[in-house]
């Protein structure tokens, strides 16, 4: 039967004297919440708790973390070393008392880059290492638009996929492998192209332009390739649809959204042919680039060396400049 409240009631033999007793299963107790002076607070919080309740009230303080790592690797490692490289070219060297040894002279001077300025030869170098530079960029810029335009338009995905795979397959290799490879293809005492064609550009400036070109070949279609493929498909069926031909399209509508890309490849092939000289030094023959004066002469004059590698760096601080003044490094 059911008793009060609706517990339920059972009978059970009373052993003592055999009496049926009737007993009530209680409720199971819950424990009383403890007295106002001993009540329980929240549980302790642990210190990444607080760091995350901190950095989530202090959103500058987050970003400061974040960012704070790398740019102090930039500042001391790269923006550090030209900073060193700046004082160092301001140093010169003096001869001891005895006239046997020289000594670094910490006085800042300006005799390092009047010595680049009067002597012709210097001049000439740098001059032949800028116009190689200018013609690498342009090279590459004129085969990487029509392969980057396909790659971007016209190509199927399957065949995009494959194509971009064959451009970046050579940054797959080692610096030194392509450029021992190369010298085996020029070579004209016996290279591939004098054993299969009978003549080969063999080992001078010509060379050292081709293999640059090939070098730095994927980093001017990437960029290309990145930027038109954000082209939109309308743009082009717009231009067709009111009438403008192949060549009309490309410069009204093509041309103008690919400049930034255009720019930030010609960054690349630019400052890279600037800076390389073991290539240079592979297939260049007696050609001398700017790095070439720079590593024969880093271990005898160092602040001439330091002097001299500043031009590139200048150089690309006006080619920067001049590009950011178009408008393009904002568009990338």
């Amino acid at each position: 039967m059911d008793g009060p409240g609706n517990r339920p009631v059972h009978l059970r033999p009373d052993h003592d004297d055999q009496a049926m007793t009737t007993t009530i299963d209680q409720p199971p107790r819950i424990p009383s919440p403890p007295e106002s002076g001993g009540r329980e607070g929240p549980p302790p919080v642990g210190p990444r708790r607080r760091a995350s309740r901190f950095l989530a009230r202090h959103p500058r303080v987050r970003l400061g973390l974040t960012l704070g790592p790398p740019l102090t690797w930039l500042l001391v490692v790269y923006i550090g070393a030209l900073v060193a490289l700046l004082v160092t070219s301001l140093f010169s060297l003096v001869d001891d008392p005895t006239g046997l040894l020289t000594r670094l002279n910490t006085r800042l001077t300006l005799d390092n880059y009047e010595r680049l300025w009067n002597t012709p030869v210097y001049r000439e170098v740098a001059w032949r290492t800028l116009k190689a530079a200018v013609a690498v960029t342009v090279i590459d810029a004129l085969l990487a638009i029509p392969i980057a335009f396909y790659m971007a338009k016209v190509a199927s995905p399957w065949g995009k996929r494959a194509l971009v795979i064959a451009v970046t397959m050579p940054l797959w290799a080692g610096y030194l492998v392509k450029g021992y490879a190369w010298r085996a293809i020029l070579d004209p005492g016996g290279g591939v192209l004098k054993e299969v064609f009978g003549s080969s550009p063999g080992f001078g400036a010509t060379s050292a332009i081709i293999v640059l070109c090939y070098l730095w070949f994927p980093y001017m279609v990437i960029p290309l390739f990145a930027g038109l493929e954000r082209l939109p498909d309308s743009l082009l069926e717009a231009s067709t649809d009111l009438g403008a031909k192949a060549g009309r399209t490309f410069r009204s509508v093509v041309m103008p959204q690919m400049l930034p890309a255009l720019a930030a490849g010609s960054i690349f092939t630019f400052s890279l042919t600037l800076g390389d000289f073991y290539m240079n030094r592979i297939v260049g023959g007696t050609n001398e680039y700017i790095g070439n004066i720079v590593y024969r002469n880093f271990s005898v004059d160092l602040p001439f060396s330091a002097a001299y590698a500043m031009v590139p760096v200048i150089i690309m601080v006006i080619y920067l400049l001049a590009i950011r003044r178009t408008g393009a490094l904002e568009e990338i």
